[in-house]
């Protein structure tokens, strides 16, 4: 690996999380990645998205996605809600976090998934575009925890009160 700063290939591993320049000294950290989930209700449904590209093509996950340079949680969160099923919301509760572990090209990225709660009043129009091949209203109590793609998403089910 190449030092982003004197851009010699002299990193080696320092640790779980760190990378050292055995020529000029730096420290090149690899932190986790942050991104943003929703799970939006209506009545006794959850809206659950298939996915339609790996890792984990066609399991299920909850609309939302990678949180970009310069943006908050928030702003990813409608960013990603619009790209995915064209949806806007500004009525989200947070409902917590869980470590993930999202394996992309055979390289592991570790990622902070935060998941947000919306309640709606009425079913809106919406579609799967981007990387959502297709979204499916799902009662409560058929939720089938393990048909979800990462680990993350089945803690934001168990924070909801779904085994």
């Amino acid at each position: 690996m190449y030092c982003p700063s004197c851009g010699k290939s002299a990193l080696s591993r320092s640790d779980v999380k760190a990378f050292r320049c055995e020529h000029c000294q730096f420290i090149y950290f690899h932190n986790t990645a942050s991104a943003v989930l929703a799970i939006i209700c209506f009545e006794d449904e959850i809206l659950v998205a298939e996915r339609g590209r790996e890792p984990c093509k066609g399991m299920l996950d909850f609309p939302g996605g990678f949180v970009d340079y310069d943006e908050s949680l928030e702003q990813a969160l409608y960013r990603e809600l619009q790209e995915e099923i064209g949806f806007q919301s500004t009525d989200i509760r947070y409902i917590g976090s869980a470590p993930n572990t999202y394996i992309y090209r055979e390289i592991e990225y570790k990622t902070c998934d935060v998941f947000y709660h919306i309640t709606l009043d009425n079913k809106p129009k919406m579609q799967a575009n981007d990387d959502v091949e297709a979204i499916y209203w799902v009662k409560r109590d058929d939720i089938v925890p393990i048909d979800f793609a990462f680990d993350s998403a089945r803690s934001a089910l168990r924070l909801l009160g779904i085994e």
